[in-house]
């Protein structure tokens, strides 16, 4: 009797090979062909759950985004759980931001593999979609994150969009300089700067 194939794990598994390929060897090196090396699949495997590269790749994009923006959104009811300008509300924002940089291997694969896509998706207009539907998702946890911090009397609805996207670029400068410089930014120089940055929006 021939074996039955559970084909959400397998695509899960190419996806893995893909996301290990990346973080070794880049976005370039990532073909059906070299993705079933990886995987410990024949080329025909791979192709019978995607039609191409770019197809594979394009699946790969969403879900490193779908991963990433599951995580933070668990994190969210924490924060509001907690009080503004509460200890417990700025450990409930730290844990949530840092599931954006690379705390971890696995977080470092993903942001490794987050930036490589968000970079591609400038270029290659078949992962153009995901690249904007990344930044709109993520965008819109910072905007909560920096509706539960900033005091009451902020200037207007500007200014919370304003630090949103000030918070957004500092987690994508952290995180690239994190990738960058493991030996100077580790985890724990990364938490650091992450703490420095939220109690000075916090007032």
């Amino acid at each position: 009797m021939p074996k039955i194939v559970d084909a959400e794990a397998r695509r899960a598994e190419i996806v893995d090979a893909v996301f290990r390929i990346i973080a070794v060897d880049g976005l370039e090196r990532a073909s059906l062909r070299e993705v079933a090396d990886e995987a410990g699949l024949a080329v025909g495997s791979v192709r019978h759950y995607f039609a191409g590269s770019e197809a594979m790749l394009r699946f790969a994009f969403a879900t490193v985004v779908d991963r990433i923006v599951v995580r933070l959104t668990a994190a969210l009811p924490a924060i509001g759980a907690s009080g503004r300008g509460t200890a417990a509300r700025h450990e409930a924002v730290l844990t949530l931001l840092g599931e954006f940089l690379p705390l971890d291997e696995e977080r470092a694969v993903e942001a490794c593999v987050w930036m490589a896509f968000k970079n591609a998706a400038r270029i290659r207009p078949y992962l153009a979609a995901e690249g904007d539907r990344s930044h709109r998702e993520v965008a819109a946890v910072v905007g909560q994150v920096i509706t539960a911090l900033v005091s009451d009397d902020v200037d207007g609805q500007q200014s919370l969009i304003v630090e949103a996207e000030r918070l957004l670029a500092m987690l994508d400068g952290l995180c690239m300089h994190a990738l960058l410089q493991p030996g100077w930014m580790t985890a724990q120089m990364c938490r650091d700067v992450l703490d420095r940055h939220v109690r000075s929006l916090a007032g």
